[in-house]
């Protein structure tokens, strides 16, 4: 019985409409369905109008008829092309061979000093035996756990004593300040910014295919301005005040930048305060260890009449101020993508700085000079450090320093005792030919000799150490003239009695000779070809470490002297 033309065309209609959104297997199941409806030549009529196979029809209907499942997917399981990891069952141990020894940094390793990116682990699977895509090589490492990631800098250095707990510390104290209403503001300076016609990583929304243009090369003269953005950023009110400076980022300009957020906005914000706490980092023109920053503090609180707390972060834990990811970002991300031409433009460009949480940020110019190599003397160091108070939880971060009242003198602090005079008896013994291996004429002829060179090298350090903290360069533990800088530096050079022995006849530290030993002992090879040849002389390998053991050394000398063996 042929099936009439007004269904074949019903089912062409449907046919036309509904196969293009089926996939494979559910065109196959669908057309088997709409054959059998028809009956006899049923799959015949549908292979026409379809243009599909009568076979494949015909396997749709054994499907229906044997109960096919809901599979949720085109194929039977272990259908379609086997993957390639199965065809090559070593290609996966080959990938982890090249892959693994460069994390463990395997110097052999064909991978060890390349970039491992796919089509170079491609090339070297390929050239292996295993022949693969760069593609497929990414679906592997994806399916090994591996994926491609950039550097992460989390790491926070030096992992020092206590670090944790001063977080804790901080915070507390931060807590009670907001709490009684005082200010508490976080300080540090930003990055030097070049000014000029120079690019900035970043994008900026622009028409397609106009760009902002920059020189394809940045060249930086010893004129071009710079600006170097102090920033200090108000915890309790979330606003931020940034100095940006034109010449060099010291304690002077550090301390002149909370001047100014101080009687521009910090009085206005808080006209009833009498302490401010301060959060820095440990380094840079706020160090903790700079006595140039604590005396400009201390003028600073006597100016403003507050008690001004300092709290410094540990070392290698600056990221974790409140003014890095709280100011800093914000203002990195406006200045992103444009160059700073001008400092109007560095300055509007900051000014603008918002967040959705309410942050504020005011710029001004600072373009006073600030003179490197300024240096304290004895008396105003000893000066300020009378005025710092040392909290008892690591009083090097945390301290106090509080205004002078008008009239009020700091006690003054007895000078402290000299050093003794070094007993002549002691350098008549320590200059003895048995230990120094030349005549006594011979050693004063070699002081004298060395005295220019000395010359040079105190003013060629005088120089070096210009506007650097001096501690650490002297260890403070008693004068050492010239002529007993080179005794140490002879005795120690030969080896012929021990420092602490020599410190003990001397009347100074061992620390104290050791130092001026290591310091002088270069200026020997500048000695005459014949003080040269009793230095070249043997080290001792067991120097006397007791004035007896050292009398038996000058005996035992002397009596070889006597028996014609030396």
């Amino acid at each position: 019985m042929a099936i009439p033309d007004d269904v074949l065309a019903v089912l062409d209609a449907k046919f036309v409409a509904v196969l293009p959104h089926l996939d494979e297997r559910q065109r196959r199941l669908y057309l088997a369905s709409e054959a059998e409806a028809l009956g006899h030549g049923g799959i015949a009529a549908v292979a026409r109008l379809t243009e599909v196979s009568e076979s494949t029809i015909a396997r749709g209907c054994e499907e229906l008829a044997g109960g096919a499942e809901v599979l949720g997917r085109v194929r039977r399981p272990g259908g379609g092309r086997k993957s390639v990891a199965e065809r090559d069952p070593d290609l996966v141990a080959a990938l982890e061979s090249l892959i693994e020894p460069r994390e463990v940094g395997d110097p052999v390793s064909p991978l060890r000093w390349t970039t491992a990116s796919l089509r170079d682990l491609a090339r070297e699977l390929t050239e292996a035996g295993h022949p693969v895509s760069a593609p497929v090589v990414g679906d592997l490492l994806r399916g090994l756990g591996f994926s491609l990631q950039g550097m992460a800098k989390t790491r926070a250095g030096s992992h020092v004593p206590d670090r944790d707990a001063q977080f804790r510390h901080i915070n507390t104290a931060v807590e009670h300040f907001l709490e009684q209403g005082l200010p508490v503001v976080s300080v540090d300076a930003k990055k030097k910014e070049p000014i000029g016609d120079f690019a900035r990583s970043g994008r900026t929304w622009r028409p397609k295919g106009e760009p902002i243009t920059a020189p394809d090369h940045d060249f930086l003269d010893p004129d071009t301005p710079i600006a170097i953005p102090y920033g200090v950023y108000d915890l309790g009110r979330d606003t931020g005040w940034v100095n940006v400076g034109t010449d060099r980022n010291t304690a002077a300009f550090a301390v002149e930048s909370l001047r100014r957020w101080w009687n521009r906005q910090g009085r206005l914000d808080y006209p009833d305060a009498t302490r401010l706490l301060i959060t820095a980092d440990s380094g840079g023109a706020n160090s903790a260890d700079s006595h140039l920053f604590k005396n400009d503090l201390a003028t600073f609180a006597d100016e403003c009449g507050l008690s001004i707390t300092v709290m410094h972060f540990p070392p290698a834990t600056s990221k974790w101020n409140k003014v890095e990811h709280r100011l800093f970002s914000r203002i990195t991300h406006s200045l992103r993508g444009q160059p700073l031409t001008s400092y109007e433009v560095l300055l509007q460009t900051i000014s603008a700085t918002r967040t959705s949480t309410g942050l504020t940020v005011k710029a001004v110019l600072d373009d006073n000079e600030y003179p490197t190599g300024r240096t304290l003397t004895k008396a105003e160091r000893a000066a300020i450090l009378q005025r710092v108070a040392r909290d008892d939880f690591h009083g090097e971060w945390n301290y106090t320093i509080a205004p002078l009242h008008p009239g009020q003198e700091l006690p003054v602090e007895p000078e402290q005792a000299k050093a003794p005079p070094i007993p002549a008896e002691a350098t008549f013994l320590l200059t003895h030919p048995a230990l120094t291996g030349m005549s006594r004429e011979q050693f004063d002829q070699l002081v004298e000799e060395l005295e220019p060179f000395r010359r040079v090298l105190a003013e060629t350090e005088r120089e070096k150490r210009k506007g650097i903290n001096r501690r650490g360069y002297n260890p403070g533990v008693g004068s050492v003239d010239h002529r007993h800088r080179v005794l140490v530096a002879v005795l120690h050079h030969r080896n012929t009695v021990t420092l602490t022995l020599a410190a003990q006849l001397l009347g100074r530290v061992p620390t104290s000779l050791n130092y001026h030993a290591h310091r002088t002992k270069p200026l020997l090879a500048f000695a005459t070809p014949g003080i040269a040849a009793a230095l070249a002389h043997p080290r001792r390998t067991h120097p006397p470490r007791t004035i007896d053991a050292l009398q038996n050394a000058i005996t035992q000398y002397e009596d070889e002297i006597k028996s014609g063996s030396k």
